[in-house]
């Protein structure tokens, strides 16, 4: 055996680690540097080569393997097919992928998965498709963004697991802890569907709870105000405490404008690190609809000078370019937008059945 250094060892093709605190860990893993880290997501963007005669389905459940990971997971949206022998682009609408083709597609897993970009890290950014144990197609990860992990914490704090885990707590509930992470201008609906949203859950015995951002900065986040800065700082507090609410198993709906997408994927991070789900809901609306809804009046000060660094007049809205759940408010009633939701988001929210 040969020693690589304090706490490492060699052994063939194996490595020991001796880590300085005692931490729970689970096969599967992934150890890095504090700031220098892959990304930690549930969805992704991939380029799929299909080997087998059965085609791949769009919403079917698979299982992906990545590394020494395996999680379950399904493909929500194709975007793009080419048949690998002809090389040729289908243009027809892509609900599968056949023997042979290669898709450009969304893949969306039940838990976290931690990965990096193919061209970064090949081992973390290759995976294959698995269905009742046979290797289905393989892929390569692209497109992921990382994200900021450099802000400096005690090195005195350790975090404590607690002895009641996240599947008895949704055994007892019946349904899984998870954030509903809504994002949309001001104007756009967000408080009022999660509200609504939020009466549906409770109706069906679920425990849930909306966390809006009036409500927020009146308490928690008082002293924060609207400069950037402060909007990221604004969404990192929401977002560990949506965290630890669903890992209480609530099912935590947040109602933010949250205008940067850059902070929204920071708050799907911190919610996967807490192996909870994690689902964005654009509340879409166009910004003349919003303005002229405009139930509290801000655009018209915004538009009159009267308030600065106001989202959708003189501070950025970066739209959702990959959001679980879209719901269009300026066609759609409050029942139609909450029917949307639930539909994609009560799959979600089922316990998993304890293993025998």
């Amino acid at each position: 055996m040969e020693r690589a250094g304090d706490g490492v060892a060699i052994a063939g093709d194996s490595i020991g680690i001796t880590l300085s605190e005692q931490i729970f860990i689970e096969r599967g893993y992934v150890a890095s540097h504090e700031t220098d880290t892959p990304i930690e997501t549930n969805r992704f963007h991939a380029d799929l080569f299909w080997i087998v005669r059965e085609p791949l389905r769009v919403g079917r459940p698979y299982n992906l393997r990545l590394a020494t990971q395996e999680v379950k997971c399904q493909i929500p949206s194709i975007e793009q097919v080419m048949n690998s022998s002809t090389l040729e682009t289908k243009i027809d609408k892509h609900e599968q992928l056949e023997r042979n083709d290669v898709g450009r597609l969304m893949i969306e897993t039940r838990g976290p998965l931690v990965i990096d970009n193919h061209d970064r890290i090949p081992n973390l950014g290759r995976f294959v498709i698995v269905d009742d144990d046979e290797i289905c197609g393989g892929g390569t990860i692209f497109g992921g963004v990382y994200t900021d992990r450099s802000v400096a914490k005690s090195q005195n704090i350790f975090w404590s697991e607690g002895k009641i885990t996240a599947g008895e707590r949704a055994l007892r509930s019946g349904h899984r802890g998870a954030v509903v992470w809504f994002t949309g201008l001001s104007g756009a609906g967000k408080s009022t569907i999660a509200q609504a949203l939020e009466r549906e859950l409770f109706n069906r015995a679920m425990q849930t709870y909306v966390l809006d951002g009036d409500n927020v900065r009146h308490g928690l986040n008082a002293n924060l105000g609207f400069a950037p800065e402060d909007r990221v700082e604004n969404i990192r507090r929401v977002s560990e405490v949506a965290r630890l609410m669903a890992d209480a198993g609530a099912v935590v709906i947040t109602a933010f404008i949250s205008p940067y997408r850059m902070d929204r994927r920071r708050a799907r991070e911190i919610a996967l690190e807490g192996n909870v789900e994690f689902t964005e809901v654009f509340v879409d609306a166009p910004l003349d609809v919003c303005e002229t809804r405009d139930p509290k009046n801000l655009y018209k000060k915004a538009r009159a000078g009267e308030i600065r660094e106001f989202t959708g007049i003189d501070a950025p809205y970066e739209a959702p370019e990959d959001a679980e759940i879209v719901v269009h408010t300026d066609r759609q009633s409050v029942d139609e937008s909450v029917a949307t939701i639930l539909e994609q988001l009560l799959p979600r929210l089922k316990a998993d059945e304890p293993d025998d």
